[in-house]
């Protein structure tokens, strides 16, 4: 006769045999007696508790025989419950949905669920392992398993609910399968070596139901294995078996650690690593016996608790007494703390004999004692540090001098053609020394280059250039001045791609706010060329003023007029200005008061970039001039100024041209 596994043979049979799940068997049969077949039911729980045992005892009560209606005691022996019990039923289909994941297995189960069962009254299809299905058989699942064919009951097992999708869930009557207790395994265990005629002592059999950590199958596949021993089958045969530590040993260690001798410590390693035990295993084995003297030591009535014999348990609860509750949690992380260092380490032998050392006592309070001192010392060490660090200077924001524009009489021509210097804020440092606020404004153009280097488009990043510059900055905001009104609108536009490259700059999120700064308000130190201009402007204004040009009435027409510079400052003429006495005098205080203004007062040109001056070079070349399209006054003018300007190329060309007869075509254009 073919060999059977223990598990095998005693497989429960009806809901009366199954060990440890006393309400599900209660509440199927139950359903069974009323006929209320539910379409669908989900079986969950750890391995070995019984979901399959219990999809087949289900199978067999749908279908036995021996009773014209579905029975809670199917009889085992008919044609149906035989082959049931064999799994070769032709309407009881188990799946294993680890190897038919896809959709397509799926769809076949639903086409073949539409036929009418052979010879069952019931087409039973178990699904093992249901969630190793994939999303899509779930969801092709979810229609046949909410209305299934008449006369078919889906079964779905599984050891892990939190990958079941939760509308499959919510499909099937959900039943949980609890680990089975230690006495119902014990006297299970029991049961079957009566039968087997095993002869295991009852500490083994106790053992054997707690290596198992609630998993029939598991406690019966190691009986089995068992049983192939000569002579009685003892708790050292069970750990030398399992591969385990045996208690004995553990206890020795604990005995060796407590007693603080080394010498015995690393005699009692060394025997069990000689005896085929991994340096993991016993260090592994070791920590989970800290943890059960932690229990004996805190509840020691709880030894339903541990995995220990009785004996062993007795015993550890009277060593636990004797130690320290600080000192077990001390040898806990100890352990926790070299559990890695032996995995990855190529001697693990020698890291656990290190390891076993330091939970010696006289390491534990050497330990203990030079951890105070230190902690002592350093503290000292950080307080002189703190008292002896040099007081750092904090830089105080940038603030930029504000300066007013104040209209300008013709009386106060000579006083502002003088070279106007407007002085820097000073920042003071902490040790006393005084730094220009340039340098501050220099640390903003390099955090703004900075900036503008993290911006891909070479046509954002220039414009940004141009018309932009860093005001102020923070952790969290930086200010970003715009030179013109006109331009704040398309600045604007710019601010996700700035927030971005700031981003990357400052390696957080920044916040970027626009401040339009008019060049007026800008206070700008006069450069020494500027000044040199305005002393012989000073000196030629003056001249005129005592010796005026006299005025040629047959002056041509076409001739150049005078142009003079405009800036902001006299743009629109005060009106409480006074009014000249004469067109000549009009005419030369207005010039004489832009001119001042011009070469005087501070404006935007005086900070010039590369392309600024490579305008005023082309202004100054075809006799015109660079101006602000910004100004509300200079658009103003502009058609007045475009008209001087088309006059000035027109003279200039004429007097270019050699005298002829020649009559320009009316589409051509002077140049």
């Amino acid at each position: 006769m073919t060999y059977q596994p223990l598990h095998h043979k005693y497989r429960p049979q009806s809901f009366s045999d199954l060990v440890g799940q006393e309400a599900i068997a209660t509440t199927l049969t139950n359903a069974l007696q009323q006929r209320r077949i539910a379409p669908a039911y989900l079986f969950t729980g750890a391995r070995g508790t019984g979901k399959t045992s219990s999809a087949r005892i289900l199978a067999k009560s749908l279908n036995c025989l021996k009773s014209d209606v579905p029975t809670a005691q199917p009889c085992g022996t008919c044609e149906v419950c035989q082959a049931i019990a064999k799994g070769a039923a032709l309407d009881v289909i188990e799946i294993d949905a680890a190897s038919n994941t896809g959709v397509d297995n799926i769809r076949e189960l639903i086409e073949r669920s539409q036929f009418a069962p052979v010879q069952c009254r019931y087409k039973v299809y178990v699904v093992d392992e249901c969630h190793m299905l994939s999303t899509a058989a779930f969801n092709a699942l979810l229609k046949t398993l909410e209305e299934p064919p008449d006369r078919v009951v889906f079964v779905l097992a599984t050891t892990d609910p939190q990958r079941v999708l939760p509308t499959i869930i919510s499909r099937c009557q959900r039943f949980d399968f609890r680990r089975i207790p230690l006495e119902a395994s014990v006297k299970h265990l029991r049961l079957i070596a009566t039968k087997e005629a095993i002869n295991i002592t009852d500490d083994a059999i106790m053992l054997i139901a707690q290596l198992s950590q609630g998993g029939m199958r598991d406690a019966e596949s190691l009986l089995d294995q068992l049983s192939l021993l000569a002579g009685e089958v003892s708790v050292d045969k069970v750990w030398d078996l399992v591969g385990s530590v045996p208690e004995r040993d553990l206890m020795s260690l604990l005995e060796a650690i407590a007693q603080d001798n080394p010498e015995t410590l690393l005699d009692s390693v060394r025997r069990l690593m000689d005896r085929g035990r991994e340096p993991l295993i016993v260090l592994q084995n070791l920590a989970s016996f800290y943890r059960d003297l932690l229990i004996a030591k805190t509840a020691p009535a709880r030894n339903d608790l541990v995995t220990l014999t009785p004996p062993t348990w007795a015993t550890l609860c009277n060593f636990a007494q004797t130690l320290d509750l600080q000192t077990i949690l001390a040898g806990q992380q100890q352990l926790r703390r070299s559990e890695d260092q032996i995995k990855s380490t190529t001697q693990p032998r020698l890291w656990l004999e290190v390891t076993l050392m330091g939970l010696l006592p006289s390491a534990v309070s050497s330990q203990a004692g030079g951890t105070r001192p230190k902690a002592e010392g350093s503290s000292m060490r950080e307080t002189d540090a703190v008292v002896s660090l040099p007081v750092q200077a904090v830089k105080p924001p940038q603030v930029k001098a504000i300066t007013p524009v104040i209209p300008v009489e013709p009386a106060e021509v000579k006083a502002i053609a003088e070279p106007v210097r407007s002085v820097e804020p000073v920042a003071v440092q902490a040790n006393g020394a005084s730094q220009p606020a340039r340098d501050a404004s220099s640390d903003l153009s390099q955090t703004w280059q900075e900036i503008l280097s993290h911006i891909d488009l070479k046509g954002t990043r220039a414009m940004l250039s141009v018309n932009c510059h860093l005001l102020n900055q923070n952790d969290q905001e930086i200010l970003v001045g715009v030179k013109a009104q006109s331009m704040l609108k398309m600045i604007t536009g710019m601010i996700p791609q700035l927030e971005k490259a700031a981003a990357k700059a400052f390696k957080a999120k920044i916040k970027v706010d626009l401040q339009v700064t008019e060049p007026t308000l800008q206070a700008v130190q006069t450069p020494p060329e500027a000044s040199d201009r305005s002393s012989l402007l000073k000196n030629e204004l003056s001249d005129r003023a005592i010796n005026p040009p006299a005025f040629d009435a047959n002056q041509d027409s076409r001739a150049e007029p005078a142009i003079t510079p405009i800036s902001p400052s006299n743009a629109q003429p005060h009106p409480n200005s006074q009014a000249p006495s004469t067109p000549k005098q009009s005419s030369s205080n207005h010039a004489t008061e832009a001119a001042a203004d011009y070469y005087s007062a501070p404006d935007q040109w005086q900070q010039e970039d590369e392309v600024t001056r490579a305008a005023k070079q082309l202004a100054d070349f075809f006799g015109g001039r660079v101006v602000d399209l910004s100004d509300s006054d200079t658009i103003a003018e502009a058609p007045k100024l475009a008209e001087i300007d088309a006059a000035s190329l027109k003279h200039k060309a004429a007097e270019a041209l050699p005298e002829t007869d020649y009559e320009p075509d009316e589409d051509d254009v002077p140049f």
